[in-house]
């Protein structure tokens, strides 16, 4: 850096009178460097090569360790000394959760900044001062998220034990959005996640369920007694939290037509109703003929459930049970196994050809 500021290459005697010339210019720039007058600056090109050179790397030491405390002394100008120390990264989490995100963002992902921070933020790095937090300690907590930062429950038994980058990216995106306000309250002089690499998306490809395998798919799901909730997802496309929340009343079975109005969640190992996350998710489709029919021996098969969809408790279905489920009936039918969200490209693609087979009757 000390050459790359004074134009010059350590190459012998060349160098003293290059740099001399440019004495007048290089001069202040060399305070820069530690050189505190020009005859110290001067001094220190004196000599051959390996003297020059040793005069070189003792000043700019000094000058990186002179920088390093200015920088210090200039960041400390910038903070608020009411509120240095104040925090932990915990403690401002909870502080940005309550008094920012719950007021500037959606209601639908509260629960999920929720998690995060309880499940992954604070315990690992919630101890950590506020003020004292890098980007090197957060590099080394993404790392640690995309290894083993899957927390432990039944439903996730046989999945990998690290989170995925598209998990451990949001993760790091509700840190940034808490260090901004942090930064603007003068709380911290630098924000740590400006520094921190975010791991790369992994590109899923999109499968889809053949039609030719749509029966053996059905009449597995048939015996295994799902036909009715994997039919209705394959005539309408919605998604798995949707299916899973629509209720009786949502449904006009008169007026072949169903309501979209909530999503079924998994939030902090809790199944729970959740609104629907934009305004255009709230919708009304209109229902096949045949569809209306499965729907009708639904009805008889759940009673006086308030759900289409029950769980043998009563309340709503996991999305993990119906995920599992998903599995078993295609291994069981003989099929590639497909994620839930690939019946949804399945219906696209039975739609687009208009060519959904009426099954419910099969």
């Amino acid at each position: 850096e000390v050459q790359h500021a004074f134009g010059v290459v350590v190459s012998g005697d060349g160098v003293c009178v290059f740099v001399k010339q440019r004495c007048d210019v290089g001069l202040a720039v060399a305070h820069k460097f530690g050189w505190r007058s020009r005859h110290e600056f001067n001094q220190a090109f004196v000599g051959d090569k390996a003297a020059v050179h040793k005069n070189l790397v003792a000043y700019a030491i000094r000058a990186f360790k002179t920088n390093d405390a200015v920088r210090s002394i200039e960041e400390t100008k910038v903070l608020d000394v009411t509120k240095v120390g104040k925090y932990t990264v915990g403690t401002w989490m909870d502080e940005w959760f309550e008094n920012y995100a719950k007021i500037k963002a959606r209601p639908s992902p509260h629960q999920t900044y929720r998690g995060y921070i309880n499940n992954h933020i604070k315990s690992n790095i919630g101890k950590v001062p506020l003020e004292k937090l890098t980007s090197l300690e957060l590099q080394k907590f993404c790392k640690k998220l995309l290894t083993s930062g899957r927390i432990d429950r039944i439903e996730s038994k046989h999945q990998a034990k690290g989170l995925s980058p598209k998990t451990v990216r949001n993760i790091c995106q509700v840190i940034a959005s808490a260090m901004k306000p942090a930064k603007e309250k003068k709380i911290i002089a630098t924000d740590p996640t400006e520094g921190c690499a975010l791991p790369k998306l992994e590109h899923r490809e999109m499968k889809t369920l053949p039609i030719e395998q749509l029966t053996s798919f059905l009449r597995e799901a048939k015996d295994s007694g799902v036909f009715e909730m994997y039919y209705v997802e394959l005539a309408t496309g919605l998604r798995r939290g949707e299916l899973l929340g629509l209720k009786w009343e949502d449904i006009d079975l008169e007026k072949g037509n169903l309501r979209v109005k909530r999503q079924i969640a998994r939030i902090n190992g809790e199944v729970v109703e959740a609104p629907l996350k934009t305004k255009n998710a709230y919708r009304t489709l209109p229902l096949a003929e045949d569809t209306i029919q499965v729907l009708k021996q639904q009805r008889k098969k759940v009673g006086s459930s308030p759900w289409v969809f029950p769980s043998p408790t009563g309340g709503p279905i996991s999305p993990d049970s119906v995920l599992h489920m998903l599995h078993r009936v295609l291994k069981r039918a003989g099929l590639p196994r497909v994620r839930f969200h690939d019946l949804r490209h399945t219906f696209a693609t039975l739609a687009q050809k208009k060519s959904l087979i009426h099954f419910a009757n099969s």
